[in-house]
């Protein structure tokens, strides 16, 4: 017999490591470096960016 956990963490939650892990791969998002959150948001946006391009690029098949 299986038991369920009450809470429901952990569901999704290899979704956010997933994503964390992306972000990781960009050298200047790994460590905070810059003080102020305007600079890092900066360098955190493009990232974005660009992990969903990748994301977007390798679902679609071109026909």
């Amino acid at each position: 017999m299986t038991s369920l956990h009450g809470t429901g963490l952990g569901t999704y939650r290899w979704v956010v490591d997933r994503s964390f892990a992306w972000l990781h791969g960009f050298r200047r998002l790994r460590i905070r470096w810059e003080r102020k959150s305007d600079i890092h948001e900066a360098f955190l946006k493009p990232a974005c960016c660009l992990i969903t391009h990748r994301q977007l690029g390798s679902s679609c098949q071109p026909l």
